[in-house]
């Protein structure tokens, strides 16, 4: 009898496979003529070669309609395995950057911000430029999981400047990754929202994604990557020229930060206000200023950064 073993990679089998195997068992009311056992993270299929190569083309839907929205159950199965029509897409779906964990669809959600999509569609480097709250961070890392999901990059690299706000990194406990975890925060709670716990630890355990303070970043070359450096606004002239030139081929690099919010000592030029300033023509380099009105958090934000606007520029 015929034979062929096809493995899941980067997904959780038993989110796959269902409760007791309950997709699987599915799946195998299509395929009658054949003998289909799906254990660990493998399936072994057996009989006519006509009929394994009709299942590994249905398979590969279900595993790429997984990869998209992070879940399988009884009603997209049954869609899936009788639909001719498996790669219609409404433009409502072409908007939609990431689908998230729990169905979480993650797209634009003001002028701006599709304004960073649109841009990065054309560029390799972006600057985004705005205060709290606005959803430039969030944007760029879903532009970075969509790239990563699409295999237009091979990882993920995300770093921040570990710069004391008000506090002091000495004093808080831990080792060196407990006390700099904190500063990472921000960027572990937009992925958290896009990739699932399990295949999220799985990306980090390989290197996939990358979380590290700014200053790991020293001598190293990034290739074939999707790099965002966040907070930017904390670093100095020479910690942003050092991240912008380890830019290598094949690389996406967006630069997210608040002017309004530097923690760097008082006679210390921002890197970021400097950068602006210095690339602001070249080409290949776009630059996105997003305000209150992208502000996507609770009504009051909005009200506080106008407050504070008002008195910064009096």
């Amino acid at each position: 009898m015929n034979e062929r073993i096809i493995e899941l990679e980067e997904i959780a089998s038993n989110d796959f496979f269902g409760p007791h195997n309950s997709n699987i068992e599915l799946v195998k009311k299509y395929f009658p003529k054949l003998k289909i056992v799906a254990r660990g993270n493998k399936v072994k299929i057996f009989g006519d070669p006509l009929l394994m190569d009709e299942f590994e083309n249905k398979f590969e839907i279900l595993v790429k309609y997984f990869h998209r929205y992070n879940k399988l159950d009884e009603n997209s199965i049954e869609q899936l395995l009788t639909s001719t029509e498996t790669n219609r897409s409404s433009k409502k779906e072409k908007d939609v950057l990431v689908h998230g964990v729990n169905g979480r669809l993650i797209k634009a959600q003001t002028l701006n911000q599709q304004k960073m999509i649109d841009l990065m569609a054309k560029n390799d480097m972006l600057f985004a430029i705005g205060p709290a709250g606005t959803g430039k961070t969030y944007t760029a890392v879903a532009l970075a999981v969509k790239a990563l999901k699409n295999k237009e990059v091979r990882r993920i690299v995300l770093t921040r400047p570990a710069v004391e706000s008000g506090e002091k990194l000495g004093f808080l406990p831990g080792d060196m990754k407990e006390k700099l975890d904190p500063y990472m925060q921000p960027l572990y709670d937009a992925l958290r929202d896009m990739i699932p716990h399990e295949k999220l630890e799985g990306f980090i355990e390989k290197g996939v994604i990358q979380i590290a303070p700014l200053a790991f970043m020293r001598g190293r070359t990034l290739d074939n990557a999707f790099v965002i450096l966040d907070e930017a606004q904390n670093t100095t002239h020479n910690q942003m020229k050092m991240f912008l030139t380890r830019m290598g081929k094949h690389a996406k690099f967006i630069i997210t930060g608040d002017p309004g919010q530097i923690d760097l000592p008082r006679k210390q030029v921002s890197g970021l206000k400097e950068a602006i300033l210095t690339l602001k023509d070249l080409k290949g380099i776009a630059m996105v200023y997003l305000d209150e009105k992208d502000v996507i958090r609770h009504r009051l934000v909005k009200t506080i950064i106008k407050a504070y606007k008002s008195i910064e520029t009096e």
